[in-house]
């Protein structure tokens, strides 16, 4: 999601859409076990710290708030501000739609309208960075990756220089304890805060889902496995496999907290 700063606000809805891993999966520690963290700093951007630590899985890692995004769902945005999931504001506007497929491709264009065949008749064609690749419709609102079913990260540009789309992250609320499995699928503005999950990823997280007046404020880590994925949308139950496989080889739950214990 490139755009316009999104309202942040602190409340949640219990919602957990993905399983928190068993605290035995092989690569945690074993019970009893002290977790320990020798990290390294691996980029700043905005105020935000990505550490790296060493693991068998390659990994950063940073702590922020979550904006929600809603590009790529099929009720995104709609002519009729009102009737969209998310302001249309946040997709551009005219002579510059940074969110929204246009019809000369370009984002002076005119945004194409979604027709009766498709999912959201009437509303807007809204795209993610990640697109499906055997899809060579850019019209068809199925290319990209849907913001209300898939647990999805957004990226700085800066965080993107070490990792790239479709890898695997896991993301965890730091204040009820909920984790979620999430993939790399959307960039953001250089301008906008960091910390940044899709509509999916949030209700997972048990954090308020709504694009216009949710999301968090802060308390939300994001561990990002660089080189993971094969820069494709997955199906939520191959995102849910890989992100939980890394997860536990990296150290899981103990390891984080041990790691974000002096931030």
């Amino acid at each position: 999601m490139n755009g316009t700063a999104r309202v942040i606000q602190n409340t949640g809805v219990a919602i957990l859409l993905l399983a928190i891993l068993p605290p035995n999966v092989s690569g945690a520690p074993t019970p009893g076990a002290q977790a320990t963290c020798t990290k390294s700093k691996l980029f700043t951007v905005r105020n935000v710290v990505a550490w790296n630590v060493p693991s068998r899985a390659r990994n950063f890692f940073y702590q922020s708030g979550m904006a929600i995004d809603s590009d790529g769902a099929f009720r995104a945005y709609h002519p009729d501000d009102r009737r969209g999931l998310d302001a249309l504001e946040h997709a551009g506007h005219r002579g510059k739609w940074w969110a929204l497929v246009t019809e000369n491709g370009e984002k002076s264009g005119r945004p194409v309208v979604q027709g009766r065949s498709d999912p959201a008749p009437g509303y807007y064609v809204s795209m993610t960075a990640l697109y499906d690749l055997d899809n060579p419709n850019p019209r068809d609102p199925r290319r990209y990756v849907d913001a209300a079913k898939v647990p999805y990260v957004v990226l700085h540009p800066k965080a993107l220089k070490h990792a790239r789309l479709g890898d695997f992250a896991t993301v965890v609320n730091l204040q009820n304890g909920k984790i979620s499995a999430a993939l790399v699928a959307d960039e953001s503005a250089p301008e906008l805060p960091v910390g940044e999950g899709s509509i999916a990823l949030a209700k997972a997280l048990g954090i308020n889902s709504s694009p216009r007046h949710g999301g968090k404020a802060g308390g939300v880590a994001y561990l990002i496995y660089p080189g993971s994925g094969n820069g494709r949308p997955r199906p939520v139950r191959e995102i849910v496999a890989n992100s939980n496989r890394l997860f536990a080889a990296w150290g899981g739950i103990e390891k984080l907290n041990a790691c974000l214990a002096d931030e």
